[in-house]
């Protein structure tokens, strides 16, 4: 099983917040046997979505061919104003390229969907991605995670996902690679 980790932030520092979180979920997929690509978008050079173009750009190309190459995705966001940032949904108008394939699109992969803010309102960000996950013809996962920012981080180790949010990580990664719901009882901290 192969799955792709979209970092939709554009943020490149190591220790951020979509750095640390891809960071994660990558080493629990291998530590589940899936091979886990990290994409991040802020280092893919994909550029402005244009449909007048005659040749797709080679970061596009490489872009379809890892998205389309996988099994799962999982897409991760910051929520800006209200909802994902636009070069993530301009890295995933892209797809369009895809139209006139036999599968178009992300036809029936699985995607997980996490989204932080620094409020309550993380919600709005994993409601876009899944309109978006859903209009490109993939099955958004049942259960995703909404973050709020200040309860990501163990208190104690400012690097290190709190206990309640690995739990939650933990059961989105389990779902995706068993299609089965289970109940599990998340550690509140």
């Amino acid at each position: 099983m192969k799955a792709i980790i979209f970092n939709g932030s554009l943020e490149r520092r190591t220790e951020s917040t979509s750095g640390l979180i891809s960071r994660y979920l990558s080493e629990r997929l291998s530590q589940s046997g899936v091979q886990a690509d990290i994409f991040t978008l802020a280092d893919s050079g994909i550029p402005l979505f244009d449909t007048t173009l005659t040749k797709t750009p080679l970061a596009v190309e490489r872009m379809t061919q890892m998205f389309l190459g996988v099994d799962l995705h999982f897409w991760l966001a910051p929520l800006y104003h209200g909802s994902i940032p636009g070069v993530m949904k301009n890295c995933l108008d892209w797809l369009e390229v895809t139209a006139n394939t036999y599968e178009p699109y992300l036809t029936d992969k699985t995607v997980g969907l996490v989204c932080w803010a620094d409020g309550l309102q993380a919600m709005h960000g994993i409601n876009a991605m899944d309109v978006i996950a859903k209009s490109l013809r993939a099955w958004p996962l049942p259960f995703s995670v909404p973050i709020v920012r200040g309860s990501l981080f163990d208190s104690d180790h400012p690097t290190q996902i709190s206990p309640l949010y690995s739990g939650k990580f933990d059961q989105l990664i389990s779902i995706a690679t068993t299609k089965k719901i289970e109940k599990t009882t998340i550690k509140q901290s």
